[in-house]
């Protein structure tokens, strides 16, 4: 299963959806109206034609030559314009989601200040410079107590460096130059001693930054059994609306031979296929693989793609190679069982100081 786990990343708790998120759903539905947009849709296209078709009629039956009264087909077209909406806001809402997973993973990123070195040395000049100012190849120092402003190598220093903000490991790690473990990654912070690191992207090409492009590339990957139901979906369209079509040329000619009557009218020639066509299914199928990313996403787990969905909904054990992927990522005390004699405060202090790395 094609999939990266981010329960290293504390995401801030979301709501389900948010007013802002139907709002934009509301407006991104009606920017969906498109012709270009509604083509993705085959089954839904069928009823936007239809939709126009019935909007026509009307303003010809206003004009006093519809086929049918104009408060009718009226009724019928609302209805029609209503589905297309409908299945636009659905897939609009869910897209909304994602992209409020990837808003919440860039507000984990630190605007830090940077300690920008004229040259790859500790005892060169320094200046400080916000941390998205930071170019590739340029060298900045990190002290004690310093977050690490981006991904870089170590080229001077050793340092004991806390990464349980992207790797979830409770213990920091040593960063030294050269070897197996100079690597830094932006967002961390050194506990002890410095560093001089060479920047080793450039801004929007960091850890998190390449996280945020896969959130935001993943809802527009389709499954192979979504596919498979859009063939099928399609199909079913094409049979229906040939049935549909027929029927036509059948009432016209009943009404020839029987000289009663009227034919058929297009506006419920419309309406007919409108709900023999797997509708729902086809409005809905979209939402419902995003809505998939997104129990995901709220889980901390990004899915490269869409394959990767459906695999998780099969998976019932899964191995780690390590347990930093599943802990809380730092230590937290849920209660202090303090002895005789000594206050819940002082406990606290000492434990609080316990916690402290010193240099």
């Amino acid at each position: 299963m094609s999939t990266q786990a981010l329960s290293m990343i504390p995401l801030p708790p979301r709501a389900l959806v948010t007013r802002g998120i139907l709002r934009d759903a509301l407006i991104e539905s009606f920017v969906k109206l498109l012709p270009q947009q509604q083509w993705k849709n085959p089954v839904m296209f069928v009823v936007y034609v239809g939709s126009v078709l019935t909007t026509v009629l009307w303003f010809q039956a206003l004009a006093g030559k519809g086929e049918a009264p104009a408060g009718f087909i009226l009724a019928v077209t609302l209805w029609l314009w209503f589905t297309v909406l409908f299945a636009n806001f659905a897939e609009a809402v869910a897209e909304g989601r994602s992209k409020a997973q990837a808003a919440a993973l860039r507000s984990a990123k630190r605007d830090t200040m940077a300690k920008k070195l004229d040259k790859p040395q500790k005892g060169a000049g320094r200046s400080l410079v916000a941390s998205a100012a930071l170019r590739k190849g340029e060298a900045f120092l990190v002290e004690a107590g310093d977050f690490i402003p981006a991904d870089g190598e170590v080229i001077e220093g050793v340092a004991s460096v806390d990464e349980s903000a992207i790797t979830g490991e409770s213990a920091p790690v040593i960063r030294e130059s050269g070897g197996d473990f100079s690597s830094v990654t932006g967002g961390t912070r050194v506990l002890s001693d410095w560093l001089v690191v060479r920047v080793s992207v450039n801004q929007g090409e960091s850890f998190l930054d390449r996280m945020i492009a896969m959130v935001e590339s993943a809802r527009r990957q389709k499954t192979p059994n979504e596919i498979a139901l859009t063939i099928l979906l399609v199909k079913m369209t094409l049979i229906f609306m040939f049935a549909t079509v027929t029927l036509l040329p059948f009432s016209i000619y009943a009404v020839d031979i029987t000289k009663t009557g009227n034919p058929v009218t297009i506006t419920v020639l419309v309406a007919l296929l409108v709900c023999l066509i797997p509708t729902t299914i086809g409005g809905l199928l979209s939402a419902i693989g995003l809505a998939g990313i997104g129990r995901m996403l709220r889980a901390n787990v990004i899915a490269v793609s869409g394959r990767a969905v459906e695999a998780a909904g099969d998976v019932d054990v899964l191995l780690l190679d390590k347990t930093g992927t599943i802990t809380l990522g730092n230590r937290q005390a849920f209660n202090f069982l303090h002895a005789p004699g000594v206050t819940e405060d002082e406990l606290a202090d000492v434990a609080q100081l316990a916690c402290v790395a010193r240099r």
